[in-house]
C-alpha cells in the first residue's frame, strides 16, 4: 500500500511537470506567433505613416492638406503626381500649442464630430508610432511632428491612420489562441497523464527488481548464515569432544562459509556492475590457446565423473579482451555444465567465426532448460529447479554475471537447445 503510494505521487509529479513543461512551450510558441502577426499587419500602416512624416519634413509640396477623395488620385494629374499622393486613410491633424484642432474644416464635419471633438493632445510620445483609441471604438496608430515654421499657428501635426480592421484580426486571432490554448491544455493534461505512466514503468520495474534483488539476497545469505550458526552451538554444546568426532558439523561450516563468501563475491560483482564501477582490462588473447588452458582442470573434472569432455577448436586469432573477466565466463558456463549433466553425458567447447565475430559455443547433453524458461535464465536469482539448484551450490547468479561479462565486451549469449538434449550456450563476440 505504501509502495502505491509512492508510485502515485512520483506520478503524479511526472505529470505536473509535464503539463508544465508543454503549457510553457505552447505559450511561448502562441506569444510569438502573436507578435509576429500583430507587426506584420501593423508594418504597413508604419510604414505609411512614416512616408508621410518625411514628405511633410522635406517641406516638398508646401503646404499639406488631408488626403483627397477617390482613393486620393487626381485623375486629372500627372502620373508622378499621383505616385506622391498619401494613403486616403491617413487624417492629417493640425494643433495649435494649447491644444486646439487648427484645421476643422479640411478635416470635415463629419469627421471631427464623430472622431475628434473631445479629443486630447497627448505631447508624450512625439515623432514615434502609437496606439490610441477614440471613444473607446475606434483604434488609430498616429505620429506626432513638432511643426518648425514660426510664421504660422501650427505648433504639431498629427498624422493619424485608422486600423480597426487590423485590429479586428488581431483581436478574432487572439480568441482563436486562447481556444487553441484550451485545447492544448486539456490534450496536454491526457499526454502528460500518459507520459507519466510511461516513466514511472521502469521505474516500478526497477523497484520491483531491487525488491526481489534485496529479498533473494537475504534468503539466500540467511540460510548459509543459519547453518553455520546452528553447527558452531552444537559444537559449543560438547567443549570436551575430539575434533575428529565433530568433523562433519565442521566440514558442513565450511562448505558454507565458502558458499556465503563465493555468493558475497557474486554480489559485489553485480552491484559494481550496476554502477559502472567495474572497468574491464582488455589485452590481446590468443582464443583457442586461452581456451585449451581454462578447460584442462574441466577435462579432468569430467573424466573424474565419468563424463565425455571435447573440444574443437577453429578460432586461431588473437582479440582484445579483459583476461580474468573472460575466464570467469568460462568458468560459469562450464560449472554449469557439469552441474547439470550426468554419467555418460558429454561437455564440449567449440570456437569459430561467423560473421566477423568469434562464436564460442559450450555444449552439453544434461538436463536441459525448458523452452518457456530460456528468457528467464539471465535474470538474477533465478533458477529453474530450485531445489536441485541448491544441491550443487547454485544461487542463480552466474549467468546474470556472464551476461554482464559478454555485454562489456560489447558481444551477445543465447541459450539454444542441442539437437539430441541438453543445452548449448552461444557467445558471440567480435574481432
Amino acid at each position: 500500500m505504501f509502495k502505491k503510494k509512492i508510485f502515485r505521487q512520483q506520478q503524479f509529479k511526472f505529470m505536473i511537470l509535464n503539463l508544465l513543461a508543454f503549457t510553457i512551450i505552447f505559450a511561448i510558441f502562441g506569444i510569438i506567433i502573436f507578435s509576429q502577426v500583430q507587426n506584420t499587419l501593423y508594418s504597413k500602416t508604419d510604414e505609411e505613416l512614416s512616408s508621410f512624416k518625411n514628405k511633410i519634413a522635406d517641406h516638398f509640396s508646401g503646404e499639406i492638406k488631408s488626403p483627397m477623395p477617390n482613393n486620393g488620385v487626381d485623375p486629372t494629374g500627372p502620373p508622378n503626381r499621383r505616385q506622391k499622393n498619401p494613403n486616403p486613410r491617413i487624417m492629417v491633424v493640425e494643433w495649435s500649442e494649447e491644444g486646439q484642432i487648427l484645421n476643422k474644416d479640411e478635416i470635415g464635419t463629419l469627421l471631427y464630430e464623430n472622431y475628434l471633438y473631445d479629443y486630447q493632445l497627448d505631447k508624450t510620445n512625439i515623432d514615434q508610432v502609437t496606439m490610441t483609441r477614440i471613444h473607446d471604438l475606434y483604434d488609430f496608430r498616429y505620429i506626432l511632428i513638432e511643426d518648425t515654421n514660426e510664421g504660422d499657428e501650427i505648433a504639431y501635426t498629427q498624422l493619424m491612420i485608422n486600423v480597426d480592421p487590423e485590429q479586428l484580426i488581431l483581436n478574432n486571432f487572439g480568441k482563436l489562441i486562447i481556444i487553441c490554448s484550451v485545447i492544448f491544455i486539456v490534450l496536454s493534461i491526457s499526454a502528460s497523464y500518459f507520459l507519466s505512466k510511461k516513466m514511472m514503468t521502469p521505474i516500478i520495474h526497477s523497484w520491483n527488481k531491487q525488491a526481489e534483488f534485496v529479498e533473494n539476497a537475504s534468503h539466500e545469505l540467511r540460510t548459509p548464515l543459519t547453518i553455520i550458526q546452528n553447527k558452531l552451538e552444537l559444537l559449543l554444546t560438547a567443549p570436551q569432544e575430539k575434533i575428529a568426532s565433530k568433523f562433519e558439523n565442521i566440514a558442513l561450516s565450511l562448505a558454507e562459509t565458502r558458499r556465503l563468501s563465493k555468493l558475497t563475491s557474486d554480489l559485489l560483482t553485480l552491484a559494481r556492475a550496476d554502477s559502472a564501477e567495474t572497468q574491464l582490462v582488455k589485452q590481446k588473447i590468443h582464443v583457442d590457446s586461452f581456451i585449451r588452458n581454462v578447460c584442462v582442470p574441466y577435462s579432468e573434472i569430467a573424466e573424474s565423473q565419468d563424463k565425455h569432455f571435447w573440444l574443437n577448436l577453429n578460432s586461431d586469432i588473437q582479440i582484445e579482451a579483459d583476461e580474468v573477466r573472460l575466464h570467469q565466463l568460462l568458468v560459469i558456463l562450464l560449472d554449469n555444465a557439469l552441474k547439470y549433466t550426468g554419467e555418460n553425458d558429454s561437455i564440449g567447447v567449440k570456437t569459430y567465426l561467423e560473421e566477423q565475430r568469434i562464436v564460442l559455443e559450450v555444449s552439453d547433453t544434461g538436463i536441459g532448460i525448458k523452452e518457456e524458461n530460456r528468457k528467464q535464465i539471465f535474470e538474477r536469482f533465478y533458477r529453474e529447479d530450485k531445489a536441485r539448484t541448491r544441491e550443487s551450490g547454485g544461487v542463480g547468479l552466474g549467468l546474470s554475471i556472464a551476461q554482464w561479462i559478454v555485454e562489456q565486451h560489447n558481444g551477445t549469449i543465447k541459450a539454444i537447445p542441442n539437437h539430441s538434449k541438453g543445452t548449448t550456450f552461444k557467445v558471440k563476440l567480435p574481432k
